[in-house]
């Protein structure tokens, strides 16, 4: 009898060892959120790094993406990763202006940058990893910099010159940078939520906006403007981040697999990014919905001229140390 309940309790304990062992726990879910579509840069990003970051972890890890707004427009997004809503997210760098951080603006400042390579001089530099440490203080890890692509202008009208711009209402993420570009061009900027972009454009509450190519195509904004001139005056990139105490909170081992998936995450979408939007390029021009049309370095150097000096009006916002230290590390010219 002794040795009857005796292998009951073995037994018994067993199952229970095994019932709360690693083998049988939950996976943890990381609910990674954005706004654009899956077949962007940054949507093909978001389930490279789904599918690499549940290898490397052998399931402990389930990562659910939600393009396209489906959970959280633009101006929802952060406050849901700071409460912990969602774990994860890529905004466009813009977004953190509004938050606090306003170094960020120095990436929305037009014609900074001449080339992926001097884009790259500060995101993956010293420059870069500062800027993330500042959103610490705000309950966010930032991870890693994706890139999309430069912007471009499109209307229902021909752009030729900035003042072919002039009086246009355009549609703006949230940031004072983007709204000083605007007024230097002597447009109306508009600030609004990408989801709602499309159907702005459409019913002519905007008359016009700024995006990479992917952006544009994938959002079929192609469908709706009648114009676009390729200046390349702007970029459009993202960062990774997470809610910093959800990130802290990881197992040690689990922590390190994830920070290897975003490193082949983020290789594979700085890749893409120039070829997806050469691609959706060739994709608008075949729709023969909307003229693009290519400026003269002569026309391209009025853009550039009449926009160079939001430089120096947005210094004591962005802060002229940081956009000093960023034309130090690119030989800026202006």
């Amino acid at each position: 009898m002794f040795q009857t309940v005796t292998k009951v309790l073995a037994t018994l304990t067993i199952s229970t060892a095994l019932l709360v062992s690693p083998a049988f726990a939950e996976p943890i879910s990381i609910k990674f959120s954005h706004v654009v579509a899956v077949d962007t840069p940054k949507g093909q990003a978001a389930e490279f790094f789904k599918k690499r970051a549940e290898e490397l972890t052998q399931g402990k890890v389930k990562v659910e993406v939600y393009p396209n707004s489906q959970l959280y427009k633009d101006k929802e997004e952060m406050e849901a990763l700071q409460i912990g809503a969602v774990q994860m997210l890529a905004p466009s760098l813009a977004k953190f202006g509004p938050l606090g951080v306003k170094d960020f603006e120095v990436f929305d400042l037009p014609f900074i940058f001449n080339s992926y390579d001097d884009l790259h001089k500060i995101t993956k530099g010293e420059i870069g990893q500062k800027l993330l440490a500042k959103l610490e203080p705000k309950g966010i890890k930032g991870l890693a910099y994706w890139d999309n692509g430069f912007k471009s202008f499109s209307a229902n009208t021909p752009i030729k010159t900035p003042g072919d711009l002039k009086g246009k209402k355009l549609r703006i993420q949230s940031s004072k940078v983007l709204e000083a570009q605007m007024q230097a061009l002597k447009a109306i900027p508009q600030t609004m939520a990408f989801s709602e972009v499309y159907q702005a454009l459409q019913t002519g509450v905007v008359d016009g906006t700024e995006n990479p190519i992917s952006n544009f195509y994938t959002q079929k904004m192609h469908e709706v403007q009648k114009y676009m001139t390729i200046t390349d005056h702007g970029y459009l990139g993202y960062a990774v981040i997470v809610n910093k105490k959800f990130w802290e909170e990881l197992p040690a081992d689990v922590r390190t697999q994830l920070e290897t998936a975003m490193v082949d995450a983020t290789d594979y979408a700085n890749k893409i990014a120039k070829d997806k939007n050469d691609q959706d390029l060739a994709a608008v021009k075949a729709s023969g919905k909307t003229e693009v049309t290519v400026p003269t370095p002569e026309e391209r150097a009025v853009f550039r001229a009449t926009l160079i000096p939001v430089h120096e009006k947005m210094a004591n916002r962005i802060g002229k140390e940081t956009i000093d230290a960023v034309y130090q590390a690119i030989d800026f010219k202006k």
